[in-house]
């Protein structure tokens, strides 16, 4: 078996000052920290569930998935900032430090904040939310292990952030 070890999040987050939502993963896989970009597993579903839920095509390369983001007003980072890790298992999260997501919130318009899966929602939670004042949304997770939810459920349970999303306040 693997042991853990420390990892330090290797990207910073996607927003700009118009950023109406946060959606928040756990920390990214070790096809991630590959690609230098959020969700960049081929199998996880992310690009494909915002894709849908925009109207547009799955975005491909770091610049069209950062470009969908910012164009539908909408912020991408990632709860823990640097934690002991084996591979990319979120059980196997240790030691996890959050990243300044109240620090974000300050320089933004962010009015809801999704969380993508059980982890992400847990470090929001146990760290964030008492900075922030500010609950989250969860969300069912994009991971390929979540093989309990289908592609068209997943866009079901996630409507809610397009809606967020052209919601000014």
């Amino acid at each position: 078996m693997k042991e853990p070890h420390p990892v330090v999040h290797p990207f910073p987050p996607v927003w700009d000052a118009d950023s109406r939502v946060l959606i928040l993963g756990s920390f990214p896989s070790e096809k991630s920290r590959e690609t230098g970009f959020y969700y960049g597993h081929p199998q996880n579903r992310f690009w494909r569930v915002l894709a849908a839920l925009y109207h547009v095509s799955v975005p491909q390369t770091n610049e069209e998935k950062r470009a969908l983001l910012l164009a539908r007003h909408v912020a991408l980072w990632d709860s823990v900032a640097a934690c002991e890790i084996v591979g990319s298992s979120d059980a196997s999260i240790r030691g996890a430090v959050p990243n300044d997501v109240a620090g974000l919130l300050a320089k933004t318009h962010i009015h809801t904040i999704f969380t993508n899966g059980t982890a992400a929602r847990r470090v929001y939670e146990k760290y964030t939310e008492p900075l922030t004042g500010k609950p989250c949304v969860p969300l069912p997770s994009t991971s390929p292990a979540n093989a309990a939810r289908s592609l068209e459920q997943l866009i079901d349970a996630w409507q809610i952030v397009a809606e967020a999303s052209e919601r000014e306040r």
